[in-house]
């Protein structure tokens, strides 16, 4: 629908129902074409466009606010509709607490093991873990969006094209073995957040986080 497809592209379908017990999702396949169904209420749909917002990662906001709309409550959807695109325009919520405090971490222990010499299918996994963790770094410290598997990249350049390009060649460098360029490259962007964070990092285990013998 957005002319992105390949032949192996399937369909994303946002169904709401007006009162579930819970919602779900459900994989299946109609005349040998792919379809990913979410199953909703207005209320569980709200919830999981509210995670979004909170996560910075608008998978499902971004379904329901560029989706077409068909079945017969036309203008309740279109509300619906219209609050996800709202949400989408807003953008993403400043980054800071725990969980900026955690991407900046994992980015910081993962460009550190990038320094070491390690051979070259070594640098080539730590590369692909440091890929999403990157990304969103940069994107949702430029009060983009984030986004997942494919998105990323595509959100990459929708912000910056050269930086997109940047990342995009060290990223391929450090996946043959060679993870310089792509070091560099966090490094410069962990500077813009006031450099490494490692000293200081602290995460609690939950209180329930235990098991009696």
């Amino acid at each position: 629908m957005r002319g992105e497809g390949t032949e192996f592209s399937d369909i994303d379908l946002v169904v709401v129902f007006p009162a579930l017990e819970r919602a779900w999702r459900e994989s299946f396949t109609v005349d040998e074409f792919p379809v990913e169904a979410f199953i909703h209420d207005p209320q569980t749909l709200a919830h999981y466009l509210h995670q979004d917002a909170e996560s910075g990662c608008p998978i499902m906001v971004n379904m329901v606010a560029t989706g077409s709309i068909v079945g017969p409550d036309i203008e309740r959807a279109r509300l619906i509709q219209a609050k996800a695109a709202s949400v989408l325009a807003a953008g993403p919520k400043p980054l800071d607490g725990p969980s900026y405090d955690m991407l900046r971490y994992q980015v910081t222990d993962l460009a550190d093991d990038l320094r070491g010499h390690r051979p070259p299918e070594e640098i080539a996994a730590i590369a692909a873990d440091l890929y999403q963790k990157l990304a969103d770094l940069m994107l949702l410290g430029r009060g983009a969006w984030a986004g997942r598997g494919k998105w990323a990249p595509r959100l990459l350049r929708e912000l910056d094209v050269e930086l997109a390009a940047d990342f995009d060649a060290a990223f391929r460098l450090a996946v043959q073995g060679d993870g310089a360029r792509f070091l560099a490259l966090a490094d410069r962007e962990l500077a813009v957040h006031g450099g490494r964070f490692f000293d200081g990092f602290r995460q609690e285990a939950p209180l329930e986080a235990r098991r009696l013998e």
